[in-house]
């Protein structure tokens, strides 16, 4: 049986890892000083423009690089960030900036004038993956250098929230400038180069960081060991967490998290149009063990994206069971012949791998033949946002706002307009989300089924012994590296 070959590799591959970190720590001796604090990463950041950045590790350098406007505190309500704001009524925003962060890297004044150029092009660009969820905006104004006024075409008492992109100066965004590559923002953190790795400077003390690629689980872990990394977070195998948490020279942190991972279906499939056949394999699942047996603490089931502490959560919503008999009933009646053939795409990530094999194995006894697919990180995403796909997995990262919920599944927000990447065109749901009736917009998504939400994933930052500084949060964004520093000896 799959699950037998599976359990089998997991076991060889932990022994290997084993082996292979005993041999690497007896061959080297103590790592060489460095200036800089080393990062090893799962995956490399795709765009450093905000107005594109969808992918995690792009939102979390963007959100160290640039200033936004507004920030969210632990309760996920809007707060000020570079400015505070007035609201006369739902269509009608004053924002005034503060006096901290106005400074871009370059040594130019950010004004409100870069706020409006920001928001404009936003507005202008088709193909920014964001365009949509500022399309209500009628005008962005510059009342003066310190204060923008923002008229909305539609009353939106949630508007300030969405205002989360960052400041981009508007003298180079009329030159076309390429903050892809040579980003130029206001953030605690600068661009200084991008070559095999991407170099970042911390603004209040010149600490430098080097992000490096290491998209082998066990090659990163190796090389925290080895002292050629200093920390790494997330994308691992539970059980080598469990081993660097053994290991004397190691210092783990953990908090429960708040990112979605989820399994997202092709609504124009001609299978999978059926919710029967979605319920199916939602109900294939079982979640709680795989929590148990393949992730890491913290980790718990989801029922929507945004988690149910959340102001927009439902808590009303239950997951859906484990139950391959009822998943085999629903097959039948939607006419289908067993086995059912599908196809899984996913990254090469061995951790997603793992997962996806785990789900093959559970969906198979309630007849349900899944391939696995697994291709490079650019390949893959770049298959999700143009449809080609059957099924595929994926994890909401550092979401905050329930506008969420019309950029994945309002109509009007296929890509390249949005995150709509299974064509969802559902009548009551775009009427839902239009009128921002969280608790009926999710009911309906969770009735739909567009997606099987499946865990909110634990986060943890393993590190070498000798820093200080960590401020780890339950949405795995990088802002510890505002205050992380190697302590005096």
């Amino acid at each position: 049986m799959p699950e037998h070959r599976s359990t089998a590799s997991i076991v060889t591959c932990v022994k290997a890892f084993l082996l292979l970190a005993m041999v690497g720590l007896a061959a080297c001796g103590k790592p060489a000083t460095h200036d800089e604090i080393r990062f090893a990463i799962a995956q490399a950041p795709l765009t450093l423009d905000p107005r594109y950045a969808t992918d995690a590790a792009s939102e979390r350098v963007n959100r160290l690089i640039y200033h936004q406007l507004v920030d969210f505190d632990v309760h996920y309500r809007p707060v000020p960030s570079l400015a505070t704001w007035i609201c006369s009524d739902a269509r009608h925003c004053r924002f005034s900036l503060k006096t901290d962060g106005r400074t871009f890297h370059d040594g130019s004044r950010l004004t409100a004038e870069d706020v409006v150029a920001t928001y404009r092009s936003l507005l202008e660009l088709k193909d920014s993956p964001h365009t949509a969820e500022f399309a209500n905006i009628s005008d962005v104004l510059a009342v003066d250098a310190d204060t923008v006024d923002f008229t909305l075409k539609h009353a939106d008492d949630q508007f300030p929230a969405r205002l989360i992109i960052g400041i981009l100066p508007a003298r180079l965004l009329a030159q076309a400038h390429d903050f892809s590559h040579h980003p130029i923002g206001s953030g605690p953190l600068k661009f200084v180069a991008w070559n095999r790795a991407l170099q970042l400077q911390r603004v209040s003390d010149g600490q430098r960081f080097v992000l490096q690629e290491v998209r082998d689980p066990t090659v990163r872990v190796l090389k925290l060991l080895r002292g050629e990394a200093d920390m790494l977070q997330g994308d691992l195998p539970p059980e080598l967490v469990v081993y660097l948490k053994r290991q004397p020279s190691i210092v783990v942190k953990e908090v429960p998290g708040t990112n979605d991972s989820y399994l997202g279906f092709n609504m124009q499939d001609l299978v999978l149009r059926d919710v029967r056949v979605r319920r199916a394999i939602t109900l294939s699942i079982d979640r709680d063990a795989i929590i148990h047996q393949a992730m890491i603490g913290g980790t718990r089931p989801a029922t929507a994206i945004l988690p149910p502490e959340h102001w927009a959560g439902n808590p009303n919503l239950k997951p859906y069971p484990h139950d391959p008999k009822e998943a085999r009933r629903l097959l039948t009646e939607a006419g289908i012949r067993l086995p059912l053939k599908l196809v899984y795409k996913t990254s090469t990530d061995a951790q997603r791998v793992r997962l996806a094999t785990i789900m093959q194995a559970q969906m198979q006894q309630a007849g349900i033949d899944l391939e696995i697919r697994s291709l490079d990180w650019g390949t893959f995403f770049d298959d999700v946002k143009h449809g080609k796909f059957q099924l595929y997995g994926l994890t909401w990262v550092g979401i905050k706002t329930p506008e969420i919920y019309r950029l994945a599944f309002h109509s009007a927000s296929v890509p390249p307009a949005g995150a709509n990447r299974g064509r969802v065109a559902d009548e009551i749901l775009d009427r839902e989300i239009e009128r921002g009736d969280w608790s009926a917009a999710t009911a309906r998504i969770h009735e739909l089924l567009p997606y099987v939400p499946l865990w909110y994933e634990g986060q943890f930052l393993a590190m070498q012994a000798g820093f200080a500084g960590d401020h780890l949060s339950p949405d795995g964004n990088w802002d510890w590296m505002q205050t992380f520093r190697r302590k005096l000896k």
